[in-house]
């Protein structure tokens, strides 16, 4: 008997998490795994990869077609990435709980480190946030795009299409490469907020489903990528603001640290700030403070 049905994308590392979230939900709840059904939504973003995601619609190609089946009945949640949920979300959609975080950095693909790689060399990506953090350590890169899913970008470098790329760890753990790449320190590159984190969501008003997912939630994550969407909130930063940000848990308080980029990685600000997990007054103060130092090329792209 279906219990529940969870949509996801097709994506191979959204069919993971996909399992990895009905197999929390299962221990949680005592239930067999054919009490959940997990139906694919394709969504824009898988279906056009030619462009960068800024061009055609940001992250809401990730979700906006997913939020339709949640809304019309068609599923009782939707798993994501949560670095690919917007900032802001529908009232009648609540992020309901989140998987323990995993890996947070980012793997270099295609030399062992950014100073290894040869000088001029390619590196295909679609993120801002990398372009521009590549292009502040190594300015004679060429930055060129590239989207698709893990495989796909991995195959490009073999073929030596590029020269090299950058992944997420925790999606390449995930999909059982973790020996693959290099893996950067987040002193060197500091990541996308929410990266390595998978939420889920349901109707805000779903007074059944919203309990079953709450039971899985992992508190230190939720604290920590919720502090990190506060901030983004709070710059009003979209798809073209090249930033960075981590919060860790520190005691009963989090360390949130955080980078501004110009788009070629020519001007930064970095700052950081303390406080208590669900209340963001402090990350709107840090968010204050990094757009009053940022210089001009970098506070044009956020605020």
């Amino acid at each position: 008997m279906t219990l529940l049905r969870l949509g996801t994308r097709g994506s191979p590392l959204a069919l993971t998490q996909a399992d990895m979230t009905r197999a929390a939900l299962c221990q949680a709840h005592g239930w067999t795994p054919d009490a959940i059904e997990i139906v694919v939504i394709k969504t824009t973003g898988d279906k056009v990869q030619d462009r960068a995601l800024a061009e055609i619609g940001g992250k809401a190609l990730w979700t906006k077609e997913l939020d339709r089946a949640l809304l019309s009945g068609e599923i009782d949640c939707a798993v994501h990435s949560m670095k690919d949920v917007e900032t802001i979300r529908p009232g009648e959609i609540a992020i309901a709980g989140m998987l323990p975080r995993a890996d947070v950095r980012d793997r270099l693909i295609g030399a062992d480190s950014i100073e290894a790689l040869k000088p001029g060399a390619v590196i295909g990506t679609s993120s801002p946030r990398r372009s521009a953090q590549l292009r502040a350590l190594r300015p004679d890169l060429a930055i060129t795009l590239l989207r698709g899913n893990v495989d796909t970008r991995l195959a490009r470098v073999a073929e030596g299409a590029i020269d090299a790329t950058l992944l997420a760890a925790a999606g390449l753990d995930r999909l059982g490469r973790g020996a693959v790449g290099a893996a950067i320190a987040v002193e060197t590159m500091l990541p996308a907020p929410s990266q390595g984190a998978v939420g889920i969501e349901c109707r805000a008003e779903d007074a059944r489903v919203r309990p079953l997912i709450a039971a899985i939630a992992d508190a230190p994550t939720v604290a920590c990528v919720s502090a990190e969407r506060a901030l983004l909130a709070a710059l009003n930063a979209d798809c073209h603001s090249p930033m960075a940000a981590l919060a860790v848990p520190e005691g009963d308080t989090l360390r949130l640290r955080a980078a501004l980029y110009a788009a070629d990685g020519s001007d930064s600000v970095i700052g950081e700030a303390h406080g208590i997990p669900g209340d963001f007054s402090w990350t709107a103060a840090l968010a204050a403070d990094l757009l009053a130092r940022a210089p001009s090329a970098v506070r044009a792209l956020f605020g």
